[in-house]
This record gives C-alpha cells, sequence and structure tokens, in this order.
C-alpha cells in the first residue's frame, strides 16, 4: 500500500511543489517542480522536510539515558514526536560499571526500534574520556582511555561516536585504531590547545562535540580548540539553542566548517515543563527554556530539533533548505548514512510536515506515522 504526502518539499538543492510517494517504509518516488524556497508553504500547503539527526541526546520525556532500562524507549517517542527520526543515545561521565549497564540497555534497540519511536542509530559515548579540567556539566569520573576498554564497550552496544580529549596522555594515539574500528572521534571536553586540536585532525579525528562549549576558547594570540575547528575542521556539531552559543558565533561557524550539524545535547527535561529532573547523578533544573546545574552551569539543554529547525530559520535567518541541511542531511553524511537525512528516492521515509511557521504537524519515521499528539 503507497501512502502519497502532497506540499512544498525541501532538499539540500531547494524546494519542489510536489508530492512524495511511501511504499514499504521508503520513499518511493519523489515528483514535483521547483519553486523559490521563500514560496514553501504558501497558500497552506504543507512542508515536507526530511526527518531530524541528532547525535547528541542525553535524555527527553522526563528520562535520562545512563537510567538503563526502559528509558531509552520514552526518549525515542518523545523526541520522534519534535521531529526526530534519528537519533544517538549519549551517555554521561560515569563509572566504568554504570556505563557498560546503560550500554547493554541500549544494545537490544539499536537492533530493533520500537513502534511510534525514533530509531536508535547506535551510542554517543561522551564520557569518561574527557579532561577533569573541562567537564562543564559531567560529574568528575573521567579517567584515561584505553582501546582494550572501548572496543569491549562496543560490542555491549554500537557506538558511532567518541568523544575524547586528545591533550590527555595517549590520547592522540588512540584516534587511528578508533577510526578504524567504525567509531568516529569527536574531540570535546578539552583544555588542549590549538596545536593539539590540529594534531587531533591529522591522526584522524571526525569532528568536534557541541563546538564553543567545554573547549579552549579563540583569542587571536592563542587559537585555542575552537581556533582549531574554525581552521580545520569539516565536521561539528554545535547546539543552536540560542543559551549554549551566541548567534554571531554560530554564523561564524556556519561559514568556517563545511559539515557543521546541530545537536540538542538534550536532557530529560526535553520535551517537559519547568521543573527538576536527573541528569546521570546530576539533578537539574528546567528554568526560562534552559537546564542548569545548582551553580548556574548549564547542563545539557531543553532543546528539541524542531525548535532548532526554528531558531536557525526565524533567529539565524538561514535559507530554509540550508537550516533542513544541517539539522538532517549533514548528520546522516556525518555518519555516512546515504539513505537517511534526505527526501530522495530509495531513502528511509524519515519525514517531517510543517505549516508555513515552521509549526510541527506529522511525523513519519520509517514509513510510520507517529501519533505527535500522544501522551507520555
Amino acid at each position: 500500500m503507497k501512502l502519497r504526502l502532497e506540499g512544498d518539499i525541501v532538499t539540500p538543492q531547494g524546494v519542489l511543489s510536489g508530492h512524495l510517494d511511501i511504499a514499504q517504509g521508503r520513499i518511493a518516488a519523489v515528483g514535483g517542480s521547483p519553486i523559490d524556497a521563500s514560496r514553501a508553504g504558501e497558500g497552506g500547503r504543507p512542508i515536507l522536510l526530511p526527518g531530524f539527526i541528532d547525535t547528541h541526546v542525553h535524555g527527553g520525556g522526563g528520562r535520562d539515558t545512563m537510567e538503563g532500562g526502559d528509558a531509552i524507549e520514552t526518549i525515542a517517542r518523545r523526541h520522534a514526536r519534535h521531529g526526530t527520526t534519528g537519533l544517538l543515545a549519549t551517555t554521561m561521565t560515569a563509572p566504568i560499571g554504570q556505563i557498560e549497564a546503560a550500554l547493554r540497555s541500549l544494545g537490544p534497540v539499536c537492533r530493533e526500534r520500537s513502534a511510534q519511536s525514533a530509531r536508535v542509530l547506535g551510542v554517543h559515548l561522551e564520557g569518561p574520556y574527557i579532561n577533569p579540567g573541562r567537564l562543564g556539566a559531567q560529574p568528575a569520573h573521567a579517567v584515561p582511555a584505553t582501546l582494550s576498554e572501548v572496543l569491549r564497550l562496543n560490542e555491549l552496544a554500537p557506538i558511532k561516536v567518541l568523544t575524547l580529549a586528545p591533550e590527555v596522555p595517549g590520547h592522540l594515539a588512540l584516534i587511528g585504531p578508533l577510526r578504524d574500528a567504525g567509531i568516529r572521534v569527536q574531540i570535546g571536553h578539552s583544555n588542549g590547545s590549538y596545536d593539539d586540536g590540529v594534531a587531533a585532525l591529522q591522526a584522524g579525528a571526525a569532528g568536534f562535540t557541541h563546538l564553543f562549549n567545554a573547549m579552549t576558547g579563540l583569542h587571536h594570540r592563542e587559537p585555542g580548540m575552537v581556533g582549531a575547528a574554525l581552521a580545520h575542521g569539516e565536521h561539528a556539531e554545535l547546539i543552536p539553542d540560542l543559551l549554549h552559543v551566541h548567534p554571531g558565533a554560530i554564523r561564524a561557524a556556519l561559514r568556517c566548517i563545511p559539515g557543521l550539524f546541530c545537536v540538542t545535547d538534550s536532557t530529560a527535561a526535553a520535551g517537559m515543563p519547568d521543573g527538576e529532573y536527573r541528569l546521570s547523578e546530576y539533578t537539574v533544573q528546567k528554568c526560562l527554556g534552559g537546564v542548569r546545574l545548582a551553580d548556574g552551569t548549564l547542563a545539557g539543554s531543553a532543546l528539541t530539533m524542531d525548535q532548532a529547525l526554528r531558531n536557525l530559520v526565524q533567529a539565524l535567518k538561514l535559507p530554509l533548505p540550508e537550516a533542513s541541511r544541517r539539522v538532517s542531511t549533514a548528520a546522516a553524511d556525518y555518519l555516512g548514512l546515504n539513505d537517511r537525512g534526505r527526501l530522495s528516492e530509495g531513502a528511509w521515509a524519515d519525514v517531517v510536515v510543517m505549516d508555513a511557521g515552521l509549526e510541527l504537524r506529522r511525523v513519519f519515521v520509517e514509513g510510520e506515522e507517529i501519533d505527535v499528539l500522544a501522551d507520555a
């Protein structure tokens, strides 16, 4: 049975006014005529975009990835209702036994998608292999990495991305073997210098974790890790909640890093009202759109990817095709997924339907329509 969706179809190249046909979970056909991107949604026509891909998800719907158990299913359902069709479940810095327990729960969910949920594409291991001097909101359990330990963790659940501080002794030599094992190393939670960043990129590091945050900043005589990213980076993730990074800094990164993509760094507070929530071993407070520790430190976010898209278009004035690429296609390309993050024949039918105000109306994950109004 085929499903036809009609409207203005957003691609990285522009916008087509036409239709998508969906069959057996994939896009069977795309048809339409090009229109100016600024006219998308005119006259009440639906806007069809590729489903969002978020490579940095700690939680949502009141649950935290580190809880294990069925927490990830709640998280994946909640983010699907905000247009995220694929995500990486992201861990926190913790004692290795707690990380192992979380990964054991994540393994089965990575292998089989639950109904009404985003596809869990794998794991982003954000800790514990970071610099203890740049913890940010990570708990104080940072340790140096060993290849054998990472590979053992990878057997529990597929690690697609690993955050690493390259200046920690022994870490630089691990980047090549981790890359060869299929794990993308991102530089993050780092006190490293510009030279440390360049050396890590030359060793095979793929990108940067939440660019600008929890890393040495840019100064004209000490460019720092941010300088290495802007001067040499091909890929980086960035949190566009307009709290973590000033719009001017986002514009600079967009001009410098071809494969820049957006993430939420979302916590259990995502998709929830103001109040107290769990972030690993911490209690965090959601208030006025932000999530913070008791001392005021930003602790992840309450951002969802539909709001990330609106921020790019409405606050930063990006053209819709460019904004869509930054929340979908760029991350898919980074992960090596040529059948996600794009509305093209043969791709998975991961589709977000929005109105002219970019408010979400319908979501499809692998052809399954998500009940966006369902209770938690």
